[in-house]
């Protein structure tokens, strides 16, 4: 679990803005690509959320940790706003602090196998229907 730490520090806070205390990390440099960076980012905090839920989380945590995430794609996809939203949401920093306190608590003594499953697939669904958005997209605007 030590890598989902050092992942999460990668993407959210890694790098401080000179003269401020706001930290950025690679979401926020991804989010700067319009749709695939967006994609890439949603596609590692899936992978993540899914190694938090094989490690014991609950159907309910891994419920909050994908809102967390699926909020940062969509507000993310807005140009600018979504941008500036990234500097400040950083979901991944907040799903890392309810596995934490989840773990704290000691209620990660259940199977959750079906979860994980669920997660991947929302996922991979997900990052498919980005890639096919960027793809109408960029047809869209070259028919026309």
């Amino acid at each position: 679990m030590r890598w989902v730490d050092r992942l999460t520090d990668l993407l959210d806070t890694k790098f401080l803005i000179p003269g401020t205390n706001i930290r950025f990390g690679l979401d926020f440099l991804l989010g700067l690509i319009p749709g695939f960076g967006d994609a890439v980012s949603l596609a590692i905090s899936g992978v993540m959320i899914a190694t938090m839920a094989r490690h014991g989380v609950s159907a309910r945590l891994v419920a909050r940790m994908l809102f967390n995430v699926l909020l940062d794609a969509v507000v993310g996809t807005i140009p600018l706003l979504g941008n500036v939203f990234d500097l400040f949401f950083k979901a991944n920093t907040r799903n890392l602090q309810l596995m934490r306190q989840y773990y704290e608590k000691d209620l990660h003594r259940r199977s959750v196998w079906p979860v994980v499953f669920a997660v991947i697939l929302v996922i991979t669904f997900l990052v498919f229907a980005a890639f096919v958005g960027m793809i109408a997209f960029l047809y869209w605007i070259v028919t026309d």
